[in-house]
This record gives structure tokens, sequence and C-alpha cells, in this order.
């Protein structure tokens, strides 16, 4: 399984909206923002920059004093609407079919922004890609015992139907291209790959409960804690506060 972080995007509308409140916004600190955040991170990925040279030290500072300060009052002070400004999408390849169900019963903490892998329009073999890492030394499918012989036909004298061998089990001759009766042997160890974007707040929530400290899977728990390292290497001040930021369930 892997798990990349895409994009971080909308940490400067986060800190021009600790402006608001006070009515201290201007065109003039707005623009200053937008400038910090061109130069102290990746235009691509939204990931810090690296500022090694001494001319980046004063940019350094600033982001700095920025995120500490948005973290203090999106944080410590609860006020979890200035970081709902933060969207991070990610691309998950390769978790079990039955963890990803388990992730996407957060799908509306997501607000429904996530795309999966189809069961019905894609196909899967008994090759060993047909299970995921957690998996593969873990459970044997039928058709890889060589102990055991699996006609490439039956009869079915109850159906009164010839039905054929496929990776997974057997379907009825006249169906064997059927992709929505196939699907109904999938196992869910088969791999998932999906993509999904959400707000700052709601995956700090989904951090505490699927981590390696919850109940989750096994490999849930493992995927939660790649974004935990991958988001923390891209953005340390979001990163070290996932577990910090408590929200309603």
């Amino acid at each position: 399984m892997k798990v990349y972080l895409n994009k971080i995007t909308g940490i400067e509308d986060a800190l021009e909206s600790m402006l608001m409140s006070k009515r201290s916004w201007t065109k003039a600190k707005s623009d200053k923002i937008h400038e910090l955040i061109f130069y102290a991170t990746d235009v691509f990925t939204g990931s810090c920059a690296d500022l090694m040279s001494e001319d980046s030290k004063d940019i350094e500072r600033e982001m700095t004093a920025k995120m500490e300060k948005l973290i203090h009052y999106g944080v410590d002070c609860g006020h979890t609407t200035l970081l709902r400004f933060i969207d991070l999408s990610f691309t998950v390849e390769g978790l079990h079919r039955a963890a990803q169900d388990d992730f996407d019963s957060h799908a509306k903490r997501l607000d429904n922004r996530i795309i999966r892998a189809s069961t019905r329009l894609g196909s899967f073999s008994d090759k060993a890609s047909a299970k995921s890492e957690y998996y593969k030394d873990k459970i044997l499918f039928p058709f890889e015992l060589d102990k055991y012989v699996f006609p490439d036909k039956l009869f079915d004298p109850n159906v009164g139907k010839w039905f054929v061998r496929t990776d997974f089990g057997y379907i009825r001759e006249d169906l064997q291209d059927n992709q929505d009766v196939k699907r109904g042997l999938y196992p869910l160890s088969i791999p998932s790959t999906f993509i999904f974007k959400v707000q700052y707040p709601e995956l700090c929530h989904i951090v505490q409960l699927r981590d390696k400290n919850s109940h989750a899977h096994p490999e849930l728990q493992q995927m939660i804690e790649i974004i935990k390292t991958e988001v923390t290497k891209a953005n340390p001040w979001l990163g070290k506060n996932l577990t910090k930021l408590k929200m309603e369930l």
C-alpha cells in the first residue's frame, strides 16, 4: 500500500481569515500573505519550501510566526472554522477493500469528496496483485492451492445450468461476462485505490479514530500513520497537531 499527499491548499485563506473578526483586513495585508505563501511553499504541492539561503530567513521567520498564530487560534482556542479553509488531497493505492469501506464511513467528513476504484468497471485476477499487501502472506484463494482440482466447468442440477470457473469462483455460463455478477465473488482482501480531499479539522478527527492507537484494522492504521508522516513532512505545524485538535463526533 502507498499513500500520496497530492496537495495542501488554502493556507493563505486561513491566514487571511484571522484578519476579519477585528476588521484589520486590508488589500495590502492580503497581498503580503499571498506573496509569503508563494515564496514559503511549493507552488505545485503546497508543502513548505526548503528555505536554505540566508536571504530566505526572513520568509521562514514570518511563515513560522503566522502558522503558530493560526495553530494557536485554530487548535488551542478551538476556532476550527479558521482551519476549514485548509484542504488536503490524498491518493491511496492498494488498501484492501474492507479497510476502504471502513474509511468510507467518514465520507460525510470528506464532504463526499472520495472516488474509489470500481469493482463493476474493473476486473481482478487470482494473481498476487489481487490481494492487498496485508493479506499476501495470510490467506490463500482456492485456486492458489495445487492440492485441489477445480474443473473449468460444472453442471448444477439444482439450477439446471452450467457454471464456468473464474478467478474467484464459479459463474453461470451465460453470465460469465456480466460485471455485476462477477463482482459478487470478489473477496474483501482485494486491493483498492482511491482519491479523497478533506478539510484539515475533519482529517484530525479521522486520524484520531483510525490511527495506531485505535481499534481500526491494522492496514487502515498503517494508512493513517503514513498520512500523519506525510503531512508532518509537508507542513510541520499541521502534522504535529493532527492528534490535538478535538472535533465533535
